[in-house]
């Protein structure tokens, strides 16, 4: 029993980071019809820009924020520059953003080196609790519970405010939204901008558990793509719970059979694709 709750809640704790990942990439996409696979580049970014920060100013705090604003920052100067050009143009936008990731993996890589880095948890959040004869972090409950309050807090702006109500159409029928006078490419860069935000925030709350690593985009990217498959274009309910099921695999996979841990993750895309290929939550189009 008490290697099933550790396993669980490392699980938890993972699902968190892939439901950040993941919404935005989601609404992105399916309000904007953007794939942008530079999704995970942001993801480093805040990773690699919090991490400094902590470093320098001891503040885990600071280093949350300053990464989110980095990552939604270069996040928005995409979308302004290139990505509101390419609606629709799926091939373009693989290869534009594919190139950005490189692009973004490579200055990390020049600014930070090669080396993979590791913080500890906030000092109030790295003590260790006692499972039996395993242990966790206080901090992977922290991120549990946070990950929990951030989730009803983007359900309740997507279903109960009017700008969520926006994007939702937007997301349905965007002829329909711009005909009655919403500026769309606003909403578009209004969504980019914080989608991104929350990105480079994950990056930052996942470095106790993973650390900041050049591979670390690519690899988060992965797994947000596999979540975005499982739980449907443009839904929160989805993310979440494709995120859900794909932490709790992936924890099961690497604490019992490692090998296969990739496996069950495409098994179970594939299953999905052939009997819900718009996802669990995604609506055909």
């Amino acid at each position: 029993m008490d290697f099933w709750l550790t396993v669980i809640i490392m699980g938890l704790s993972f699902s968190v980071l892939l439901f950040l990942i993941s919404s935005g990439l989601s609404i992105i996409f399916g309000l904007m019809n953007v794939l942008n696979l530079t999704h995970g580049g942001y993801y480093l970014i805040g990773s690699f820009v919090g991490i400094s920060i902590y470093k320098w100013t001891e503040s885990f705090l600071l280093g949350i924020f300053c990464g989110g604003i980095t990552a939604g920052v270069v996040g928005i100067l995409m979308e302004r520059g290139f990505l509101r050009y390419l609606p629709g143009q799926l091939l373009d936008q693989v290869i534009l953003t594919m190139g950005f990731l490189f692009i973004i993996t490579n200055i990390a890589k020049w600014i930070w080196g090669p080396v993979p880095q590791m913080v500890p948890p906030p000092h109030i959040f790295a003590t260790p609790l006692r499972i039996g004869t395993y242990s966790v972090y206080l901090y992977h409950l922290l991120v549990i519970f946070a990950g929990l309050i951030i989730a009803m807090i983007l359900w309740y702006f997507q279903e109960k405010t009017l700008y969520g109500a926006v994007i939702r159409a937007g997301i349905d029928n965007r002829e329909m939204v711009m005909a009655v006078g919403v500026n769309f490419n606003r909403v578009c860069a209004w969504v980019f901008f914080f989608g991104t935000i929350i990105a480079g925030l994950s990056g930052v709350i996942g470095l106790p558990l993973l650390g900041a690593y050049l591979e670390s985009g690519s690899e988060i990217l992965l797994y947000a793509i596999i979540v975005v498959i499982i739980g449907g274009l443009g839904s929160m309910q989805g993310a979440l719970i494709g995120s859900l099921i794909i932490g709790i695999i992936h924890s099961f996979s690497k604490a019992f059979f490692p090998p296969l841990a990739f496996f069950m993750m495409y098994l179970l895309v594939v299953i999905i694709l052939l009997l819900k290929p718009s996802g669990l939550f995604g609506k055909r189009s």
